[in-house]
């Protein structure tokens, strides 16, 4: 198939002046408080935020970073259809620049149902880069578990319900990760019926379900998953020694947690080598490297996938399928990146195990 190109979507997280400035320099000097007011109600245009080329092919890019003008607060607190419209802004902008396929990134998959609010156009390829994510999240379960001393560590996911999450529990189960399993999510209808198909494909494996944070002391592996943009994870939460990884943006656990509580190691979750790859911008992310939904949306235009990919909840053959697409281009990079924790490196293990869909 002949190669697309894409966009990426983002949004300004929690510091939203610092965010936005990674566009436009000058926004680092207005105050927070103005220009969430002058977001929510100015008719503030999508910003371009990065460009992206292939490093042996540096003459033309092969896709491009956007911006969605509205904070993390405001994407999940204003009128869905406000906040839909602004991301039709920002693919209307893809679509002029030559994009065409569009990647979801951070809360603008959520707040469109994982992508199925945008299904109406019919000229552009829609992903909320959820495949990708799950994959990468199961490997770095697996690494967080070669380095765990508890020989057959609980594993906790949070916000298990959701498109990563239900993808990433059954990742788990089918590659036998744990015989623990401790799904946490607030809708606990939609929590019950994914852990009753795990205990009936995996009897061998104990699933507890709650909507409760106190039991996630039980786990000696965290993880988050969750579209919220609050600090969730408190140190009250934790058992002594235990290992999160944390894959929400924006994050649900805060520098301080650290301070707090030593005896934790809090890892960046589902960080991609993509060595072969130039961003030319600043996405606020480690050079070399970026989150695994961009990785999928730009996996997805180097093999010229014609059609929507991973819309709401990932199936294991999504799964399977972009793991395999990362293997056909690992020349570039697409395997899991060393450990890092807000930001900065940790010293790691390479993963031995493979995992599988």
């Amino acid at each position: 198939m002949t190669q697309r190109k894409f966009a990426f979507l983002v949004h300004p997280r929690t510091r939203v002046s610092e965010d936005l400035s990674r566009a436009w320099k000058p926004f680092r000097y207005i105050p927070n408080r103005v220009l969430d007011w002058g977001l929510k109600r100015l008719p503030v245009p999508p910003l371009h935020v990065a460009d992206v080329y292939l490093r042996d092919r540096m003459s033309e890019p092969i896709g491009w970073v956007l911006a969605v003008p509205l904070s993390a607060k405001q994407m999940l607190e204003l009128p869905p259809k406000k906040v839909v419209s602004k991301i039709e802004e920002a693919i209307k902008k893809a679509a002029a620049l030559g994009a065409d396929i569009i990647g979801l990134g951070a809360l603008t998959s959520p707040v469109t149902m994982g992508g199925q609010k945008l299904l109406k156009r019919t000229n552009l390829s829609i992903t909320n880069g959820n495949a990708l994510t799950a994959v990468m999240t199961c490997e770095g379960i697996v690494r967080l578990i070669e380095q765990c001393p508890t020989p057959a560590p609980a594993i906790a996911v949070i916000g298990a319900s959701g498109s990563v999450g239900s993808c990433l529990v059954r990742m788990i189960a089918s590659n036998r990760l744990t015989e623990h399993l401790i799904l946490v999510a607030r809708n606990m209808n939609r929590l019950n019926k994914l852990s009753e198909s795990i205990r009936q494909d995996n009897r061998d494996i104990d699933v507890r379900t709650s909507y409760d944070m106190n039991v996630v002391r039980e786990a000696d592996i965290v993880v988050l998953l969750t579209s919220s943009s609050d600090n969730l994870l408190q140190p009250e939460h934790l058992k002594e020694g235990a290992l999160v990884l944390d894959d929400t943006q924006p994050r649900n656990t805060d520098s301080t947690l650290l301070s707090r509580r030593p005896d934790i190691t809090i890892v960046d979750g589902a960080m991609v080598d993509i060595n072969g790859i130039v961003i030319n911008g600043d996405i606020n992310v480690p050079s070399g490297l970026a989150y695994a939904c961009l990785a999928e949306t730009m996996l997805l235009a180097l093999e010229g996938h014609p059609a929507h990919f991973s819309i709401g909840n990932p199936t294991l053959e999504q799964a399977n399928y972009i793991g395999t697409l990362a293997q056909k281009y690992r020349r570039y990079g697409f395997s899991l990146a060393p450990f890092h924790s807000f930001g900065k490196k940790l010293p790691h293990d390479n993963p031995t195990y493979e995992v599988k869909g």
